[in-house]
């Protein structure tokens, strides 16, 4: 039962919490302790939020689940989970989460509350809306970006890096739907609704939007920024960013992967890379003379 619950929690899913120290790393203070601190418990709770909501989303989606081929092995679409005690559990969760996220900080328990109802509206209404349902899956990733900001005094954070969020946010939502819609062709719309809405084309057009804008947007932020070095020398990161987006295009649409973003995260190395070498330049970068001090 409680393996069962662990994995109902959906812990790969929980990379997705990752956004909450944008603010952290991008106000340059990662090496503040108590900041460091305070968005550790933020990304903690921030779990325990998402997982309550992942709890209950399988509870709500429970017999479209059983139609997909992976989603079936689930423990509450396959029965090893009863409904009644993912409800009760997810409710513990949430009471308990929101308690804690309170006592650390006012505005990131509203943000929290915020993000638990707008994923309870979508489960229920709101997923079966075309173009709605991606949105909101943005607007989750928005307000982590805010959670972590409501954790700490910023000083140097860009609005920029919503815009950032956002954009790439709407590019992995709208590759998820790619994928979906690719892996269940004729009973796409018998797992969920809103893929009778879409099309591949659709997608493809979508995804070439927001993955244009994401780039552009981000370009933009790495010489535009007021809190950037004046050297601009946050620019050598475009290519990573660049490289990223490219590869889960190639993932979604020659390999047709793509339906749980997280896991692609996990499991290809290419992005991997990406991602540490974008990880790794960042911190050289603001953070530069903090490490030469630490080495002399």
């Amino acid at each position: 039962m409680f393996k069962s619950l662990i994995t109902s929690l959906r812990p790969k899913q929980w990379t997705k919490n990752v956004f909450l120290i944008a603010a952290l790393v991008f106000d340059r203070q990662l090496t503040h302790f108590n900041a460091a601190l305070r968005t550790f418990y933020g990304f903690i709770l921030f779990c325990l939020f998402s997982g309550s909501v992942y709890l209950l989303n399988d509870v709500m989606d429970i017999e479209a689940d059983r139609k997909h081929p992976i989603k079936r092995l689930r423990p509450i679409a396959s029965g090893k989970f009863p409904k009644a005690i993912a409800i009760i559990c997810a409710t513990i969760i949430i009471i308990f989460s929101l308690i804690l996220s309170y006592w650390l900080s006012p505005e990131f328990a509203l943000i929290g509350f915020m993000y638990i109802l707008i994923n309870l509206l979508y489960s229920k209404w709101l997923k079966h809306i075309v173009i709605v349902d991606v949105l909101v899956i943005a607007l989750g990733f928005v307000l982590r970006v805010a959670a972590g900001v409501s954790l700490i005094n910023v000083e140097r954070f860009s609005p920029w890096l919503y815009v950032v969020t956002t954009l790439l946010a709407l590019y992995l939502g709208f590759g998820k739907r790619r994928a979906e819609l690719s892996l269940m062709e004729s009973n796409a719309q018998s797992h969920r609704r809103v893929l009778n809405g879409y099309s591949i084309e659709f997608l493809d057009q979508l995804i070439t939007i927001v993955s244009s804008t994401t780039i552009i947007s981000y370009s933009l932020y790495t010489f535009s920024a007021p809190n950037l070095p004046e050297n601009h020398t946050m620019m050598l990161t475009i290519p990573f960013v660049l490289y990223a987006i490219l590869r889960y295009l190639y993932l979604i649409q020659i390999k047709h992967a793509g339906g749980a973003p997280e896991e692609l995260i996990l499991t290809d190395r290419p992005l991997q890379i990406s991602i540490v070498l974008y990880s790794l330049s960042v911190i050289l970068i603001f953070y530069s003379e903090t490490i030469i001090h630490l080495i002399n």
